[in-house]
């Protein structure tokens, strides 16, 4: 390794969180970005009582304590969709959604450079293995999109590595020994694989391709996590599977909304708010409906989303949790439990067992002959998905990385070596 700090940065723009990496001797590659912490959350609220935006937890602090404004988050999920070509009022203006994540990858940039004392012309990103599943050319277009936006903040020179890949490159500098490792990255929109051969000798190695055995990922993460665990533990308490008089279930366009960080915004819409006002009165019990028209109300939609979010981060550890909802009806709460949790996220995790079982299949390597399964990514500690893994690779360790942070060291390391 070079005795000088390397001149790029590696960032990881994540779904949840992002981190930055910066290589430096004898020193922790990864940059605090807020508060003293590594990870700043990928966070833009639009303070319209100040005018102007707040990025990560303060982002979070200023919507909490109710100034008016605009919260947005999940901003890397509209890479490969639909939204990024279009535009959102903000503070009152019109601005292209490719705008507003240029601002939080600018912040990422320039709270770095704050740190570093200097500029950068360099960075390594990182990328899911798939940021669109089964569309080549939405994945390429999600990644040209990107890279334009590096370029117009200052970068000359970008490139990318998959997020997995990082992840190995950080473990691979603990090592005193050989391993075929299974990196399991479970991130806020993606689950991204790798099967990488990994040594200290390897790690001197600027080609590492032939190490490479295979990679793979789904999209899905915590963020589809949360989404299924709101809409089978939450929302019925807003009329979500309610009956109308026809007989028929309840539209569930509002709930499917607000139980998805990137679209909840939508449901304050006029057009929304007059869809849903004009069924009211066809349903068998409105309870749920009119409760929802509070939520509406208050704007509550991104808070309701942070209730279930940290459920989530509860479930991993305790075996339920209790939601107060007080702020939408007095005495009103829901008991979430890691059953519940388990039943509603089988979906999502038979796809994550699927894309694991397919990678295997491709490099044409046994169960057996995985040493070691290597575990980052915030939701990765979710015991249903680590007791899936363990049943798949019965004969692998299993090694905890940094949750939020080995990817971002590992991009550190992958800059040093392409840029010095």
């Amino acid at each position: 390794m070079s005795t000088h700090p390397a001149r790029a940065l590696g960032i990881d723009f994540g779904t949840s969180n992002s981190t930055v990496g910066w290589w430096r001797p004898e020193q922790s590659a990864l940059i605090a970005l807020e508060d003293g912490k590594i990870t700043l959350p990928s966070v833009v609220f639009f303070n319209l009582e100040e005018r102007r935006p707040a990025y990560g937890r303060q982002a979070l602090a200023e919507y909490l304590e109710g100034y008016d404004g605009r919260l947005m988050r999940s901003l890397k999920s509209l890479l490969g969709s639909s939204l990024l070509k279009s535009e959102t009022t903000v503070l009152g203006s019109s601005l292209p959604f490719k705008q507003i994540l240029g601002m939080f990858l600018g912040e990422l940039k320039s709270r770095a450079e704050a740190h570093a004392g200097r500029a950068f012309d360099e960075v390594v990103l990182g990328r899911p293995v798939f940021f669109v599943d089964d569309d080549s050319a939405a994945d390429r277009e999600a990644q040209d999109t990107l890279e334009a936006v590096a370029r117009s903040l200052g970068f000359s020179e970008v490139s990318f590595q998959y997020e997995p890949i990082a992840a190995a490159f950080d473990y691979e500098s603990t090592l005193d020994r050989e391993e075929l490792v299974l990196i399991v990255d479970i991130g806020g929109g993606t689950s991204d694989f790798s099967l990488v051969r990994l040594s200290p000798e390897r790690r001197q190695l600027a080609d590492r391709q032939t190490d490479i055995l295979a990679t793979g990922g789904v999209h899905v993460g915590g963020t589809d996590f949360d989404k299924q665990l709101s809409l089978q533990g939450v929302m019925p308490q807003f009329g979500y599977g309610s009956q109308m008089k026809s007989g028929a279930p309840m539209p569930t366009s509002t709930h499917l909304n607000l139980a998805t960080w990137h679209t909840i915004n939508a449901v304050y819409a006029p057009a929304s708010q007059r869809a849903l006002k004009s069924m009211r009165y066809d349903i068998e019990d409105p309870s749920g409906i009119d409760r929802l028209f509070r939520l509406i109300d208050q704007r509550a939609g991104h808070w309701l989303a942070m209730e279930v979010e940290q459920s989530k981060i509860a479930l991993t550890r305790e075996p339920a949790r209790l939601v107060d909802l007080q702020r939408i009806e007095a005495g009103l709460a829901v008991e979430l439990d890691r059953s519940l949790f388990e039943a509603a996220i089988k979906g999502p995790l038979e796809r994550v067992s699927q894309s694991i079982g397919r990678l295997l299949q491709d490099a044409g390597v046994r169960a057996d002959g995985v040493d070691t399964v290597f575990f980052t990514g915030g939701s990765s500690g979710i015991p249903a998905l680590r007791q899936r893994v363990a049943a798949m690779l019965p004969g692998a360790r299993s090694v905890e990385g940094n949750t939020f942070g080995s990817i971002g060291s590992g991009l550190a390391i992958e800059a040093l070596k392409r840029y010095g």
